[in-house]
């Protein structure tokens, strides 16, 4: 069996191509790929040579961990079934490239423990499960966190920025201004208020959020924390962080960094969604064909206006 997988060649360079899938294994499913997401945080690094080391990194690479898609065939499994819907955080199951994240592809084989099976009213929407999970872990850390502490403001007003906005409303928590720049994204705000941080006069912030990946924002932010306030940073950053230590010390800051979400996360944020309490709605505004990648990429990263690019593979099966 062959799949049509996006391969990244080298930096800012892909082609569309057939891959052998390897036979079932014990435990194994095939998954028919309907949709694939494309990150402007980890996959922009991907995709210019930016990313700082990571394991498996390394061209040529299969990208991709945010696919969505019917399960084609099964082997020695009983708790899914040939047809239904499951959300896939990537895979590896392609030889000669490197799968980082492998899920880039209109065909996977994984594991079966490692889908979640989604909503069929979900469709394309479950491609943003993975991104919903990286605001969950940022909260509440994989449930390692003795204190929960939601955001009293969060720093950036993409598809992250609104799905951790739109959680803290859905847990009951006060709602948090959103900090933003670019005109093109301040609208789209459900509960809580998008503003031009130029126009927040606030210095009393106990927990600021950061999802804008931006790593010269920090000493901006502390400026802006109350005293034993804290910053966590959950973007994905490419340059080092810096810091002036005398405005840090003076509030005694604290700098957590958010790491990646695990699979709790990810359970926990598809019922959230399942309940009805975590709405996905909005938030995917371009799609295109997997024949027109290059033009998928460069507008998914280029154009302001574009919060979530999504890949329809319903063509290639």
């Amino acid at each position: 069996m062959n799949a049509q997988a996006i391969v990244f060649q080298r930096p800012q360079q892909l082609s569309l191509q057939t891959l052998e899938l390897p036979a079932l294994a014990d435990g194994q499913i095939e998954v028919q790929v309907e949709y694939s997401g494309i990150s402007t945080g980890t996959e922009r690094l991907l995709w210019d040579g930016s990313m700082p080391a990571f394991p498996g990194m390394g061209y040529p690479l299969v990208p991709g961990y945010e696919s969505v898609g019917r399960i084609s065939k099964v082997c020695n499994t009983s708790s899914l079934q040939v047809g239904q819907r499951v959300f896939v955080p990537g895979a590896s199951c392609f030889q000669g490239v490197h799968n980082l994240f492998g899920g880039t592809a209109s065909q996977l084989v994984v594991h079966q423990d490692r889908v979640v099976a989604v909503e069929e009213r979900l469709g394309q929407q479950a491609v943003l499960l993975a991104l919903a999970a990286t605001a969950y872990h940022a909260v509440a850390g994989g449930g390692k966190r003795e204190k929960i502490t939601t955001p009293d403001l969060i720093v950036g007003h993409g598809v992250l920025g609104r799905l951790l906005a739109r959680m803290t409303v859905a847990s009951g928590a006060p709602a948090p201004p959103v900090w933003e720049t670019q005109a093109h994204r301040m609208a789209g705000a459900v509960g809580y208020t998008a503003v031009h941080p130029d126009d927040d006069p606030r210095r009393d912030y106990k927990t600021i959020y950061d999802v804008s990946g931006d790593s010269h924002l920090l000493d901006t932010l502390i400026q802006r924390l109350a005293p034993g306030g804290e910053v966590v940073l959950a973007g994905f950053y490419k340059n080092d962080l810096h810091f002036a230590f005398a405005p840090a010390f003076m509030r005694e800051a604290q700098i957590r960094a958010a790491a990646e979400w695990k699979r709790p996360d990810l359970l926990a944020v598809t019922e959230l969604v399942h309940n009805g309490r975590l709405s996905l709605d909005g938030l995917i505004t371009h799609q295109q064909s997997p024949a027109k990648a290059l033009d998928a990429y460069e507008v998914a990263f280029g154009d302001a206006a574009c919060l979530k690019m999504i890949l329809d593979w319903s063509n290639h099966a």
